[in-house]
């Protein structure tokens, strides 16, 4: 049984947030869900990082940041850190950072390495699962770089997983991106990787 932190994505703790976060904790797991838009919830992906623009992207992480450290006081045996695109820059900030990182779960979204450190932490596995035609993960010098870059520097901790489609937040299932048959092999995924945690 595996303790993971799930940080949201721009649109906030949506259903499907709770939904994927649901799938996990049937499987035995315990999910925490900060909050990290102190209740809002958008309809679109553009009002969500309006949001996120006006109170600081920097905020936002901060709080994810304060919310995990809370949490760990009570975990003795680590957490597994995740994070829905916007939610990856916590995530992935605290894998780099927390000597308590058991593993890190980068969804849909994938931040450079170098922004928290000197290197991905050696024996904290991490997976980055995204669509292979995401513009928000595509685009030049963006996550789909970073992601090979991880993936090559810590060729045995890292794995990185592309799904056909252009749909960004693909695994939400309460969005119009939402993707069934990509998420439920997402979700095996991640359910094996936690599976030995």
């Amino acid at each position: 049984m595996a303790t993971i932190v799930l940080f949201h994505h721009a649109q906030g703790l949506t259903k499907g947030v709770r939904a994927f976060a649901d799938t996990l904790s049937q499987a035995g797991h315990v999910v925490h869900l900060p909050d990290l838009y102190e209740g809002n919830v958008y309809e679109t992906l553009d009002e969500g990082l309006d949001y996120a623009r006006q109170t600081g992207f920097g905020t936002v992480k901060d709080r994810g940041i304060a919310a995990a450290d809370e949490l760990a006081e009570g975990a003795t045996d680590g957490l597994i850190y995740a994070g829905f695109s916007l939610g990856v820059m916590p995530a992935q900030q605290l894998a780099q950072t927390r000597s308590n990182a058991r593993g890190a779960l980068l969804l849909h979204g994938c931040i450079p390495v170098s922004e928290f450190g000197e290197g991905w932490p050696a024996g904290v596995p991490v997976q980055v699962h995204a669509m292979d035609q995401d513009p928000f993960f595509i685009e030049e010098g963006g996550d789909l770089e970073s992601a090979n870059a991880l993936v090559a520097a810590a060729p045995d901790d890292a794995e990185l997983f592309l799904y056909p489609g252009d749909h960004h937040l693909f695994s939400d299932s309460s969005l119009p991106a939402y993707d069934e048959a990509a998420t439920a092999l997402l979700t095996s995924r991640v359910l094996a990787f936690l599976k030995d945690r």
